[in-house]
Order: structure tokens, then sequence, then C-alpha cells
């Protein structure tokens, strides 16, 4: 069966019952004989075909696709121009309007008759024409299609943008430059170092910090909730053996009087930014400033060489972005699932596909899950639930009436983060593949038994 005529018959109600009386259809009949037939034939045809469930499914899936592609056009068309905006307006009533009669005269009986029967017309050139709902179908189908195509098109046309009048966090651009003798020396370039007062006010510092990779101890993933249990930001942070720890962020790069809206980030509606920050600047003002409730979870059963490609990961964002911007988006590219698609390359299998990578609220259950938090952290024999791991790992109790405006930046920022790490147990670094691997298998089945 061809694919038009599977179309065809899933587009029509049900195909007209041919009748046959006793083989004597298209044979000779004496008069009386062929009246009836006749008769038989007419009655048949007038016949109003009985809709299938197929026919309504269809039709199910053409109404849904097409208010739903409105719908998208719609919004994104919102989120760029704004609401009080006559592009979003006039856009609006043409998109409603056309789709109105489209779905009007394609499902709406007195519609469809009011053209058939030639009651809808209109005057050219003093001559009267008529339209078919069939040639009217058709012709708003085209129309819309025509200016559904043409939103997409400018849709995916929109650039993002280095230049914009940036909120102060996020006004500049981490860079960084290696050593030429030694190139596990790294040194970064606008590292976030700010003093927060409020939520919204801090004393602006951006400082330059050299790290060694060679020194890379570990690996901690803090989630920040601020709106329930299934949405929050989430941070890496790397330890160093003879270092305070460094965070780094993936975040909306927000302009000026700009406010965040998961919905908006579908629609190209912000920029994406990679901020590297001391915590006693990016993770305070969560727990402090803005009174978020924080949770720092050390990562298990990592060897060096996966830290350090992990911390490489980064690096290579941090020259992506500054070579070319790009869009942040609340599913495919947010806070979370691209620490996930990094960390997958260095970790491969060991971190396989999970809903939970974009239910960001969930990372850390999905970490325990696959063996990657130490169900029995402290070696005594006592594992560890994931309710007991939210609960020791709870950030904000712990520096509740910190002092963070101090003179001394390097102290103030080490004794955060020790503080935050309080009553938390640091895994050590694995020695091989083997062990590391063996351990996280070790780990998932304590937290399935």
């Amino acid at each position: 069966m061809s694919l038009r005529s599977l179309l065809s018959r899933l587009l029509t109600p049900r195909s007209h019952s041919h009748l046959s009386d006793n083989g004597l259809d298209g044979l000779e009949l004496n008069n009386h004989g062929s009246d009836r037939h006749g008769l038989k034939k007419s009655a048949a045809n007038d016949r109003q075909p009985t809709p299938t469930w197929r026919y309504y499914l269809v039709q199910f899936l053409i109404i849904t696709t097409l208010l739903l592609s409105a719908v998208w056009l719609l919004m994104a068309i919102w989120y760029q121009f704004g609401a009080s905006s006559a592009i979003t307006w006039l856009t609006a009533i043409l998109i409603v309007g056309v789709l109105t009669a489209l779905l009007s005269i394609r499902y709406w009986p007195k519609m469809a008759k009011c053209f058939d029967n030639k009651q809808c017309s209109n005057k050219q050139w003093g001559n009267k024409t008529t339209i078919s709902s069939k040639s009217a179908n058709k012709w708003l189908t085209t129309l819309y299609c025509a200016i559904w195509l043409v939103g997409v098109g400018w849709f995916f046309s929109i650039e993002p943008q280095q230049e914009r009048d940036w909120m102060p966090e996020v006004s500049e651009r981490v860079t960084y430059e290696r050593d030429e003798t030694n190139p596990d020396l790294v040194t970064l370039t606008n590292v976030r170092n700010f003093d927060w007062h409020t939520d919204t006010e801090a004393t602006e510092r951006w400082d330059t910090r050299t790290i060694d990779m060679s020194k890379l101890s570990g690996v901690d993933v803090t989630n920040s909730y601020w709106m329930g249990p299934l949405i929050a930001h989430t941070l890496v942070s790397f330890r160093f053996e003879d270092d305070r720890p460094l965070a780094f962020s993936f975040e909306i790069r927000k302009e000026e009087g700009e406010s965040f809206s998961a919905l908006a980030g579908f629609f190209r509606r912000y920029e994406l930014s990679l901020i590297a920050a001391e915590e006693r600047d990016i993770i305070y003002t969560r727990t402090n400033a803005r009174g978020e409730q924080v949770y720092l979870f050390p990562v298990s059963n990592l060897q060096q060489h996966e830290v350090k490609s992990l911390f490489e990961s980064y690096l290579t964002a941090a020259d992506e972005l500054n070579a070319k911007p790009a869009w942040y988006n609340t599913l495919l590219s947010n806070c979370t699932n691209i620490i996930f698609y990094m960390a997958r390359i260095v970790s491969g299998d060991r971190l396989p596909w999970d809903y939970r990578i974009w239910v960001s609220g969930w990372l850390p259950n999905y970490l325990y899950d696959v063996g990657m938090l130490d169900a029995n952290p402290k070696k005594d024999g006592n594992p560890w639930s994931m309710d007991e791991w939210y609960e020791r790992t709870h950030i904000n109790p712990k520096v509740r009436g910190f002092d963070n405006q101090t003179s001394d930046l390097t102290n103030n920022a080490r004794n955060f983060s020790m503080q935050i790490r309080q009553g938390i147990p640091i895994p050590p670094l694995a020695d091989s593949q083997a062990a590391a691997e063996s351990k996280a298998q070790s780990a998932a089945l304590v937290s399935h038994p």
C-alpha cells in the first residue's frame, strides 16, 4: 500500500459501502428492478459514513500538532519581543486568526456547508466567485505552514551575544594561561570573589589565581535548591592537596534588570556563562544571602586523571564560550546536564544515562545509585542512606552567621570551605581503575540492598 493510500484511509471516516443485490449490480435489469436498485443505491449514497477510531486518532493528532506549534511560536515571539511589543500582538492576531479559520472550516460542519453551498463568496472585478471548503482548507493550511516555517527560520537565526549590559556577577569571562615550562600550572583570570551583603548587593572583585593541576585531590558536587526538590542549581568544586577549593558554575548570563524564568530558557532568552569562583562567594551567596538550601556531596571512586580531565573540560568550555557565545537551554544545556556530558566523556559507562540527568534536584540520588557516593563513608559497617547523606551534607546550618566581611580574603575563603565540609568524610582518590570500578559497584549494591 502506498503512503498516499494509507493517509487517504486514515483521513477518511469510512469508505462508502457498495451494495450488491445477489450479483445483479451492473447487469441490465427491467425497469422495475432498475428503479428499485437505483433507490437502494441513492439511499446508500445519502448515508453519512461512520467515523472509525483511526479517524478520530488522526484528527486528534492533527489538532494537537497545530495548537502546540502555534503556542510554541507565540511563546518564542513573546519572550523575544515582550508583551507590549506591536510585533507580538500583530503576530498573535495573524496566527490565531488563520488557525481559527482553518479549524473552523475543517471541523465545524456549518462553516464547511456554507462554503460548499456557495454561500460564501467575494466579488472580483464585478463577477461573483465562490470558494469551496476543500480549496479554502488547502489555502489556509498552506498559509499557516508558511507562517510557521518563517517563524522557525527567524527563531533559529537569533544569535547569542558577547556584549550586553550584563549584571555585575556575570559581566566578566574566565580566561587562563598555562605555564610554559609546567603545563599543570594554570593561571586563571577573572575568578569571582565578591563580598555579598544582600542577595542583590555585593562588593565586586575579580581575582587572578594560579592552581596546580597535579595537586588535584577530588571533586565535590553542590546542589542549591530554591523552588522545591526537583529543581536545583549544580556547582562543581575541585579540591587541591595544599590549596583551597575552586568552584565552577554554568549559569545564565543575565542582563541588568533581568530575572530567571525556566520557561524562557527554552526560547533563546539567556546566553550561557561559565563562572570560576571562590566558594566564599558563589556558595555563600546561596546559603546566606539568598537563603537557598544547599548540599555538598563529595564524589567517590575517582582517579586523579579523571579529576584532571574533568578540570580540563572546564577549561575547554571556557575557550569555546570565549570564542563563540552559546544559548542556555532549560532542558538541553543547563547547569546540570552540561556537567554530566563532560563527566561522561571522562568516565564513560560508569555514568549511565538516566532521567535524573534532566531533573537536577535528583542528581545526588543518581550519584548514590551508581556508586559515586560512598554508601559507607566512615568504614564502620553502618552504611548511610540517601536521607542521611542529605542530613549530613546540608551546608546552611554550618555557615549560619559566618563572617564574610574580613580583610584576609585568602584565609576567609579557606575557613569557609573547611566549615561547609564539617562532618562530611572526604574520600581519597582511587589508586587504579579496577579499584575505582570495584568500589563503585560495591557502593551501588549497598545502595540497593
